[in-house]
Order: structure tokens, then C-alpha cells, then sequence
């Protein structure tokens, strides 16, 4: 096998690992009431089997990343398919509360350690070739909304015709097939010199998993109770606590003049508000279909087909095209504007409403937005580090987008809940609720599309190298053009 087409194999490889790591956020929504009867969950705490995943998996994203960097992206690339087959055989094999929690953080563990390391291994394998870059991200980019969608439809599918326990177990042989393929398709990775800062690890990991877990749980507690205030107070002075060790600490986790590399800020930024408008989107809008409009699972996951197709279209043709011609900046300032533009049209819905008014329209016009913010945003957000941070960036930008994810999703649902989302079987209440939640997300994509275009910069026009990437970047684009 030659060098070009074993890259693109590896690609796919990476593709697929996105691919599962997003589904496993989604394909356990329509099994929920049969582990709730099967295991014993209360309603209250239901909603932790979705949660454990999601609070391990962004509050480990950056040791994962510090990991990949110093023990080779393809040694972590592999234990983390490990670690995710061990959890998912236990989630599967689960047989109460306790156990079933325990192997969701494990899972989300694993995802921790394949989220990073898949990117850094997509930047060595392409970074060098800003035309193959740009085509490798956008494939990369559209693995995530088809496997958000394909969770729904497989949630469905396996726990009508199999049983719950399988949405678990089809991770095994996918990690397999993973764990077989990477050692002849992944290169191995440069291994940095320096110690784990596990003291930073812990400061870092527990205070972002405080925080996500004091937003998800506010909604029951009551924002202003006692308990609210002082999981959150933990969690800020956990933060304060990992950046002071940062700061003293000589080789840390974290290197906080990283974080003044051009761009590496701003890019991070607009990846957790683009994460923050977009999860809670997609979240209620599968809730409007399910409970207003009567759709039941499997019709609800294929009226979101429309949305992921023209996202994943969009990605591999659009947004390079964009990209090559008005550069990264105006690209991710344009999609978070239109993203903003699209769910500010699906807080117009109606309680009587149908799909082809109320929502094709504006769930297109959102899936353009995000199709052009998320590619250059991500792409920024890796290449500002230098190469040997690849592997911390990979994780610093993974945990932006899912702490973002998470605290949008929380503060969303917080905002649904006081406008009536929680009256169940009033369809004007649920549309009010969901409708605020629609709101609150479109300001959260302006509020992104302004910080993105006050705080990312352009390159320089005089640069030798940023002119030569443009040109190539316009050229390759002509050429798609010519072909189509």
C-alpha cells in the first residue's frame, strides 16, 4: 500500500472514531425509560447515564491530550479504544445504578483519551499540506453530526428489535477493528520528554467536572440554593487552584503562555459558544418533533436527516471553498451569524406547527451556519500551537467544544424549564419552554459570531506564508469548482 491512499485510510479510521465518540453522547436517548424500569433509576437521576459520559469525557479531555503528546498520539489512540471496550461490555452487563454510572465514566474516559489523540494524528498525517488539511478536517467535521444522528435512529432501532444493553455492546467491535487497524495505518508520534503533572490533572479534571456537573444539576437543585453555590464555588476555586499550579509548576500541564499563541484563545472561544448554541439546538429540537409535534423516535431522527446531510455536504464542499477564498476568519464569523439566524427562526415555532414550515426551513439555514463556523474554527484553534503542543491543543480545543456543550445544554434546559418545557402533554407550554431554549441559543451564536470577529485575527497580507497557502487553498478550490 503506497503513502497517499494509506493516509486516507487512516482518515477514515479517525472519521470513524469521531463518528463513535459523538454517537455514544447520543444513541442512549430512546433507551432511557427501558434502563430506567430494568435498572432502578429515579426519575431525578435518569439523566446521569447521559451526564457520567459526558462530565468524564470533557474533564479528562486535557490530560488526554498532555498524554498523546507525551507518549505517542497512537499509543493513546489505541489505549483509549481499550479503555472505551471495557466500559461499554460493563455498561452493557450492568445490573444497577451504581455499576451502570461507573462504566459511562469509563467510557467517557476512553473517549478522552481517542478525541485528542485522533486529531493530532490527523495533523501529523495532513498538516503539512494546507489543501489536504483543510479537505481531512472537513471530513473529520462531518463525522460528528452523522454520528449525532445515527445514534438516534440506531438507539432506536437496536432497542426495539434487540435490547437496550447493545447500544453499548456495538462499541466492542468497532473498538476492535480499531485497536487492529491503527498499529499499520497511524504513525507513531513523536514522544516528548517531561513527567505527567498529575497534580494539575486532578485540579483541572475535578474543577471542570464540578462545574459541568453544578450547571447540569442546577435546574433540580434551584440556582440559587446552598448546594448549587457551593458545588460551583468548588469548582471555581479548583480552576483558580490548577492555573496558580500552572504558574509555578515546571513542567505543567498546561503552559499558560500557550494560551497567548495568536488565535489559540479566540479559536477556543468560538469552538465552545459555537458547542453551547449548537448541542442545545439539536437537543430541543428532537423534543419539539418527539412532544409537540407526535413524532415518535425513528421519524424524529429522520426529519434531522435534511439538517445532517446538507451539514456534512456542506463541510466537505462549502467551507473549503469559503475558507480558501475569505480565509478562516470570515468563514467562522459568517456561520456563527447565520447559525445565529437559523435557531432565532426556530424560536418562531408553534404549537400547531408542521415540520415543513416550522422546521426544514430554519434547520437548514442553522446547518449552513455551523458547516461554516466549525471547520476554520477548529483548524485555527489546533494549528496556533506549535507542533509539539499538538496533542494539548487537540485536547484544550475537544474540551472547549464539550464543556461548552454541556453548560449551554444545562443552562438551556434551566431556561426551558421556567417557561413551561416541563409541563408534559401541554403543547403550548412545552412550545413556550422550547422556544426560550431556541432564543437563548441564538444569542449565544451572536454573542460567538461578535467575540470571533473582535478577537480572531486575519494573517498578515505581507507573509510569504500565508500568501502561498491562500493561493494554493484558492487554486485547489477552482479545481473542485472546474469539476463539479
Amino acid at each position: 500500500m503506497s503513502t497517499q491512499p494509506r493516509r486516507w485510510w487512516a482518515l477514515a479510521l479517525i472519521a470513524a472514531a469521531q463518528f463513535m465518540v459523538i454517537m455514544d453522547t447520543s444513541i442512549i436517548g430512546v433507551a432511557l425509560p427501558h434502563i430506567q424500569d430494568q435498572l432502578g433509576f429515579t426519575q431525578q437521576n435518569l439523566s446521569w447515564v447521559f451526564n457520567a459520559y459526558v462530565i468524564a469525557f470533557g474533564g479528562l479531555l486535557l490530560l488526554g491530550g498532555r498524554l498523546s503528546d507525551l507518549f505517542g498520539a497512537r499509543r493513546m489512540f489505541i489505549t483509549g479504544w481499550l479503555i472505551l471496550l471495557a466500559g461499554s461490555a460493563a455498561a452493557g452487563a450492568a445490573g444497577d445504578v451504581t455499576t451502570e454510572l461507573t462504566a459511562r465514566g469509563v467510557q467517557g474516559a476512553g473517549a478522552a483519551l481517542i478525541a485528542p489523540s485522533s486529531l493530532t494524528l490527523l495533523m501529523m498525517l495532513f498538516g503539512a499540506n494546507p489543501r489536504e488539511l483543510t479537505r481531512a478536517l472537513a471530513l473529520y467535521g462531518a463525522a460528528a453530526p452523522a454520528g449525532g444522528t445515527a445514534g438516534v435512529f440506531l438507539g432506536g432501532l437496536i432497542t426495539q428489535y434487540l435490547s437496550w444493553p447493545w447500544i453499548f455492546y456495538l462499541n466492542i467491535p468497532v473498538a476492535v477493528a480499531a485497536v487492529i487497524a491503527a498499529p499499520a495505518l497511524m504513525p507513531a508520534g513523536t514522544r516528548a520528554r517531561g513527567s505527567v503533572d498529575w497534580a494539575g490533572a486532578l485540579t483541572v479534571t475535578a474543577g471542570l467536572a464540578a462545574l459541568v456537573y453544578g450547571i447540569v444539576a442546577a435546574p433540580e437543585r434551584g440556582w440559587t440554593s446552598p448546594y448549587t453555590w457551593a458545588v460551583l464555588g468548588a469548582a471555581t476555586a479548583l480552576l483558580a487552584t490548577f492555573v496558580i499550579i500552572q504558574g509555578v509548576r515546571r513542567v505543567p500541564l498546561l503552559r499558560l503562555s500557550l494560551l497567548r499563541a495568536p488565535n489559540l484563545t479566540a479559536a477556543n472561544l468560538a469552538q465552545a459558544l459555537l458547542g453551547a448554541a449548537w448541542i442545545p439546538m439539536w437537543f430541543f429540537l428532537n423534543l419539539y418533533l418527539q412532544q409537540v409535534l407526535g413524532y415518535s423516535a425513528l421519524p424524529a431522527g429522520a426529519a434531522l436527516l435534511p439538517m445532517t446531510l446538507l451539514i456534512m455536504a456542506a463541510m466537505i464542499t462549502l467551507a473549503p471553498r469559503v475558507i480558501a477564498r475569505f480565509g478562516p476568519k470570515a468563514a467562522t464569523v459568517t456561520g456563527l451569524a447565520i447559525l445565529a439566524a437559523g435557531i432565532g427562526w426556530l424560536a418562531l415555532v408553534r404549537a400547531d406547527g408542521s415540520f415543513t414550515a416550522d422546521v426544514l426551513p430554519a434547520s437548514l439555514v442553522a446547518a449552513t451556519g455551523i458547516a461554516l463556523a466549525f471547520i476554520p474554527s477548529l483548524g485555527t484553534a489546533i494549528s496556533a500551537a506549535p507542533p509539539a503542543d499538538g496533542g494539548l491543543a487537540s485536547g484544550l480545543v475537544n474540551t472547549s467544544y464539550q464543556v461548552g456543550s454541556a453548560l449551554g445544554l444545562a443552562a438551556m434546559t434551566a431556561l426551558a424549564a421556567s417557561h413551561g418545557a416541563t409541563a408534559l402533554g401541554d403543547p403550548e407550554a412545552l412550545t413556550g419552554g422550547f422556544s426560550a431554549a431556541f432564543s437563548g441559543a441564538a444569542v449565544i451564536a451572536a454573542a460567538a459570531a461578535v467575540l470571533a470577529a473582535i478577537t480572531l485575527r486575519t494573517p498578515s497580507p505581507t507573509s510569504k506564508q500565508a500568501t502561498t497557502e491562500q493561493k494554493t487553498a484558492e487554486q485547489e478550490a477552482d479545481a473542485v469548482h472546474a469539476r463539479a
